[in-house]
């Protein structure tokens, strides 16, 4: 079980307050409506716009669409921005990477949540550029947290996996709890003679577009599929990071890849993964080790993570598994009051990164980090 990533009464709070003032948010596939979004964030009693340094107070709905994994990340924030800037609030709009960089690039959202960058080969950074009036969009690394393996095996209460037997799993080589290449990882654990039962992402998601990065980096290319959408050889798909979670949770056997917090919302078990240096659990403090090399591939203020690299370390005490979700903004080609509320909001993301966003299942940004963050906030125009 994820036994060091803490979740307080404030995270309930957060969500019953969110589910009166935000959009209503739900994940859905790539063919999704998106009717859903209007909605409000009424402001509530704390800091004016005054109490945070550089916002402009801009009123206004700000309406964005994307990633699933950060949802429970945006009603957080959410309601910090209606709160530090009083009129103004957050339409976000889950729907998963793939359908918020559509509809970003369409001009239906101010800015996307993606767990992946945009793709040249797919014609999205030109779409972005085009719609962004000429200029180019950047990413911006604002939430990030862990990828957890889940199960769902009765009685076993800690599961070590290597990287192989995470692959042959989902490639369905592996195809029983008791396969000898699981047990001789789990000395005096009993694993049952029980099919596995692997669930994937249906929906075309950065999740799995990280997932797969990860597989084939971490085990030296035995893993071959790629992009948004998962293998469907073997398994069942759900859509969206709950959906997921919540099938593992009703079906014995079940395994799945999925944002630690929804497996920590349903008390999945979390298996501790091997990634070359012995089994590692899944802590803020693995993650964070992990996070302390973080290199880029773009230069400037566009921040896209190197995330082949990432994944392929093999530091001792370190879980670099972790999906890293960007705020796919223009640099410019904003309006005035949207370029305003843009800059507001992630600025109030950027003063969030606190002791309540680690409860809700993320990892704070810091240091040098959360400054390069800030430079490019600060350069939108």
């Amino acid at each position: 079980m994820i036994r060091n990533i803490k979740r307080t009464a404030a995270v309930a709070g957060i969500a019953a307050l969110t589910s009166m003032t935000l959009v209503a948010c739900g994940d859905s596939n790539e063919n999704g409506t998106d009717d859903a979004k209007g909605g409000e964030n009424n402001a509530s009693e704390g800091q004016d716009a005054g109490s945070i340094e550089g916002l402009s107070g801009q009123t206004g709905q700000l309406v964005a669409e994307g990633a699933t994994s950060q949802k429970n990340a945006m009603e957080y924030f959410g309601v910090r921005y209606s709160e530090a800037v009083p009129g103004a609030n957050l339409a976000y709009n889950a729907t998963g990477s793939g359908k918020g960089i559509k509809n970003f690039t369409g001009n239906q959202a101010v800015f996307a949540g993606s767990d992946s960058p945009l793709k040249e080969d797919k014609g999205e950074v030109e779409a972005a550029k085009e719609r962004c009036g000429g200029n180019d969009a950047w990413h911006l690394p604002m939430v990030i947290g862990p990828v957890a393996i889940a199960y769902n095996i009765e009685g076993v209460d800690e599961l070590n996996l290597t990287v192989d037997n995470i692959v042959e799993i989902f490639n369905g080589t592996i195809k029983n709890w008791n396969d000898p290449k699981i047990a001789e990882n789990n000395d005096g654990v009993e694993l049952p003679d029980q099919n596995i039962s692997v669930i994937y992402r249906s929906d075309e998601s950065g999740t799995s577009d990280n997932f797969q990065k990860f597989l084939a980096a971490a085990s030296d290319g035995k893993w071959t599929g790629e992009g948004k959408a998962f293998p469907k050889e073997v398994g069942v798909g759900k859509d969206g990071s709950t959906s997921v979670a919540e099938e593992v949770n009703a079906t014995p056997g079940a395994i799945t890849y999925v944002e630690s917090g929804y497996a920590r919302d349903l008390d999945l078990g979390v298996a501790n993964i091997d990634f070359g240096g012995g089994p590692v659990e899944l802590s803020d403090e693995t993650v964070n080790k992990a996070l302390d090399n973080v290199q880029f591939k773009s230069e400037g203020n566009d921040m896209v993570v190197d995330s082949k690299a990432l994944f392929a370390s093999h530091d001792g005490g370190a879980y670099p598994l972790v999906l890293t979700t960007y705020e796919i903004v223009c640099s410019k080609g904003y309006d005035e009051e949207t370029k305003n509320m843009v800059k507001d909001f992630l600025t109030v993301v950027l003063e969030s990164q606190d002791e309540e966003l680690a409860d809700a299942g993320f990892i704070p940004v810091k240091g040098e980090f959360a400054e390069k963050l800030k430079a490019s906030v600060d350069a939108i125009s």
